[in-house]
């Protein structure tokens, strides 16, 4: 006797041409494109440069129990709260091993940027010459930063103002020369940087000035044509070397970071420290931005890292130069207020407005 399954077996029907079909032959190989490509972009290096969020530091901080912005010649004040200065980390095949999967990655992500390593770094030739640039300008930031703070707070700073290049396309070719010291504009004395630069605001663009010099021991009067900066202020079209004779002497514990844009937030720090009034009450506050003596807030690369550095870091407020908004609009991450600044003043505006929690009139971008 036999039992009954209660299902009947079909033998599988027997296929007129076992070859695989053309579908079924691109797919294969599709897959097999697929999981090549995968495979290499995992192992593959990439002379890409990728950029990310950097270490945060607190100008009002300390560091191995030191303070981070430690000032001589002047009574400081504590502080409560955090003013940080933002950096973006950058790597390159060179000097970190990452590929092309990881350049894809960082092209996807919102917190890091992806250039070619050139772009960034400049040739093998140039990289030396790059890099002592950024430590230089990291020593000009902290200078201009502190004259600028002072001056901020009714301190003059005298400065030698010296010129040190004349472009060919210049309106003063010809007629200044290197190493004049410019000591005034159309009869104002220029005994500080700031004199001098309040004064050149005064002209309109296109007008002549009368510049005072002294040239080998000598003064005299000379005029000089100005032109439009691009921005609608009048230039000479000059670069001067202003020798700073400061009150003061900060020194900053950081030896890691180059560049200009730590300016703002260390005059931001000197300002605070040099002040009883506690201006943050306590507030987190990160920021980015270069700084001149005059206290000019300019852009900065990689403000978009920057924002997520700070957020990383427990900051809830930004403070962004306002140069750089086309980049801040749509990109500011969740849990971060930004504002945006165009001066020392405007900065310092704000870091006060934030201690008060009246933040509702700060402009934004």
């Amino acid at each position: 006797m036999t039992s009954d399954p209660g299902y009947t077996l079909t033998p599988a029907p027997l296929l007129d041409d076992p070859r695989p079909t053309r579908r079924s032959t691109v797919l294969s190989l599709t897959g097999l494109g697929v999981s090549i490509l995968i495979a290499v972009l995992t192992v593959v290096p990439a002379n890409f440069a990728v950029g990310g969020p950097g270490p945060t530091f607190d100008t009002l901080g300390t560091k191995d129990n030191e303070p981070l912005v430690a000032i001589a010649g002047a009574p400081t004040y504590d502080s409560t709260g955090e003013l940080r200065l933002t950096t973006v980390s950058v790597a390159d095949a060179g000097s970190s091993t990452f590929t092309m999967g990881r350049v894809i990655k960082g092209w996807l992500s919102p917190k890091e940027y992806v250039l070619p390593s050139e772009w960034v770094f400049g040739t093998a030739e140039e990289q030396d010459a790059v890099a002592e640039q950024s430590r230089a300008d990291w020593i000009t930031s902290q200078e201009h930063a502190s004259v600028a703070a002072l001056e901020e707070l009714g301190t003059p700073v005298p400065a030698v103002i010296r010129v040190a290049e004349i472009p060919e396309d210049s309106p003063a070719q010809g007629i200044l020369e290197k190493d004049d010291v410019i000591v005034a504009i159309n009869g104002v004395e220029a005994e500080t940087y700031n004199q001098m630069a309040t004064t050149m605001k005064s002209v309109t663009p296109g007008d002549e000035v009368t510049v005072s010099i002294t040239r080998e021991g000598e003064r005299s009067d000379v005029t000089v044509a100005t032109r439009n900066d691009g921005a609608g202020k009048a230039i000479m079209g000059i670069y001067v070397d202003p020798a700073f004779d400061l009150p003061i002497d900060v020194t900053v514990a950081i030896d890691t970071v180059g560049g200009p844009s730590a300016g703002l937030m260390f005059s931001l720090g000197i300002m605070d420290k040099l002040t009883p009034q506690d201006e943050l009450n306590g507030a987190k506050v990160s920021g980015t931005g270069t700084i001149n003596a005059s206290g000019d807030v300019g852009a900065i690369g990689g403000i978009r890292m920057k924002m997520y550095g700070a957020l990383a870091a427990g900051s809830t407020y930004f403070l962004a130069p306002t140069a750089n908004c086309d980049e801040v609009v749509g990109n500011i991450p969740k849990g971060l207020s930004v504002f945006s600044v165009d001066t020392l003043s405007d900065a310092y505006d704000a870091i006060v407005a934030i201690g008060k929690g009246e933040t509702d009139s700060l402009p934004t971008c």
